[in-house]
């Protein structure tokens, strides 16, 4: 299959050096605002492929955005407590706060934190939960347009964040964790295992690895020196407490811990790093899988290696703000007649088997039927799509040291590695989960390994060192020359 790439370069791109110097002489600007996007209780919740409904709310879901200027440029970045969006969502959102403030659609980025106690909205099971209820006589899990209602949230985030603006100063923080896991290993049989269960005598070694950093940009005024917001990212599934209740996951207890400490004025937002393959197990220990005191753990955890390094963090003293966007098509897998027509039987009767009780749980956290299910939901989803998919890739240079990328879908940590690596920036903070979750974006060499993240991924293999290579030509496009 030939692949093909599409590129559109937006943003101002300052090309000399004269120039780069008037820009970094420039004050930066910045304003923050957020929107509640918490559904009704009731409401299906996401992360799973079977039907579960929420009882109540841990905490509030937000929509939160943060604005920065420099000269007559604007960048918006929006960061929502829900497991994932949809180009189609994201786009529309995008464009409304793009007529309201006149940011250009392509310097907004909108990301998901990727938490798994937010609603169920989109994709193959809330369409077949939906439409199961609507036979019955209507849906009571759904009690409004919440696409239509999360759209207006995120704009209105944005156009609130844009009317606060005041001059700031950056800052820009690299710390280190050690509690996130990947979560695929090799086994003694030669296979590639997800979650295989704790103590596992058949583990031998992980199959990838994680990125420990937590980085931040801090947005202090300019004139008390006040923290007035900051960007966290950390590369860890946003799946650790489990139950019925919503709730945005660890994230709430960073939130909480940095307003502890800089104030209640605060305001905390959270980006994903690339986890698609990590997330909280520890399988040398005899622990459970989910328990309500982890979220507080590893909040406040990150909190702590963020506080503990206040002093080390490094003031933006030249700031060159641009950003380039471009789009990659990716090509997806394409499922046969037969897997579609075979599917749509099976998976009827695979989730009868959950509602009838004929659904055992294996000693490895999964159900029996669980990789069936979800490979036969995604040929359903697959049957439903072209044979490509449009994705976008952007990136924000911040000054000569540190630019931020903002990647689709579920990266594996290995391919936000290798950015990290190959980019031209000291430090290069990298975003999953933007404007679009795509699926699994596992590297090649998990593609041939298999296991539940490939069973899930609806893109062919390449596809995620295709966002790579993008996203590494724009950052070597944003590095001023010397």
């Amino acid at each position: 299959m030939r692949l093909l790439i599409r590129a559109f370069v937006f943003g101002s791109l300052v090309l000399n050096m004269s120039m780069l110097s008037q820009a970094q002489k420039v004050a930066v600007k910045s304003g923050v605002a957020q929107a509640n996007i918490t559904p009704p209780v009731g409401c299906r919740l996401a992360g799973h492929f079977y039907e579960i409904i929420s009882t109540g709310i841990h905490d509030s879901l937000w929509a939160k955005a943060i604005v920065l200027q420099q000269g007559n440029e604007k960048y918006a970045f929006v960061f929502c407590d829900l497991i994932g969006i949809t180009t189609d969502i994201s786009s529309k959102a995008r464009t409304m706060a793009s007529e309201r403030t006149r940011i250009p659609i392509s310097h907004i980025i909108v990301a998901a934190t990727h938490s798994h106690t937010g609603p169920l909205f989109y994709g193959f099971q809330r369409n077949y939960f939906h439409d199961k209820a609507l036979q019955k006589g209507g849906d009571p899990h759904e009690k409004n347009d919440y696409p239509a209602f999360l759209e207006e949230q995120i704009a209105s985030a944005v156009t609130n964040a844009n009317a606060s603006m005041t001059t700031v100063k950056l800052e820009v923080l690299i710390g280190t964790e050690n509690f996130s896991h990947n979560r695929r290993y090799h086994m003694k049989d030669g296979t590639v295992m997800f979650n295989p269960g704790p103590l596992n005598p058949n583990i031998v070694s992980p199959a990838g690895p994680v990125d420990p950093d937590v980085e931040m940009l801090m947005v202090r005024d300019a004139k008390s020196n006040n923290a007035l917001s900051g960007l966290t990212v950390f590369g860890m599934h946003a799946d650790c407490v489990g139950g019925t209740d919503i709730g945005a996951d660890y994230p709430y207890y960073l939130e909480q811990s940095l307003k502890a400490y800089f104030g209640k004025n605060y305001f905390s937002a959270f980006g994903l790093g690339p986890c698609g393959d990590v997330n909280h197990i520890d399988v040398t220990k005899d622990l459970p899988i989910y328990d309500s005191v982890y979220p507080q753990q590893f909040g406040k955890a990150l909190a702590s290696t963020v506080i503990g390094n206040v002093s080390k963090m490094k003031t933006v003293k030249a700031p060159a703000l641009a950003m380039l966007s471009q789009k990659v098509l990716l090509p997806l897998q394409v499922p046969t007649q037969q897997q579609v027509d075979s599917a749509r039987i099976i998976i009827n009767g695979l989730y009868e088997a959950k509602e009838t009780g004929a659904y055992v749980k294996n000693a490895g956290g999964e159900a029996g039927d669980f990789l069936k299910r979800v490979e036969m939901s995604k040929y359903l989803n697959l049957a439903q799509r072209r044979q490509t998919i449009e994705e976008e890739v952007q990136v924000l240079r911040i000054d000569n040291e540190t630019a931020i990328v903002g990647l689709p879908g579920e990266i594996f940590a290995e391919l936000g590695l290798s950015i990290k690596r190959a980019s031209p920036f000291k430090n290069t903070i990298v975003i999953t989960v933007c404007n679009n979750r795509t699926s699994y974006i596992p590297t090649r060499k998990a593609f041939a390994e298999g296991s539940y993240e490939v069973t899930n991924s609806i893109v062919m293999p390449g596809s995620g060192e295709m966002l790579v290579d993008t996203a590494i030509a724009l950052l070597r496009k944003l590095k001023p020359a010397h």
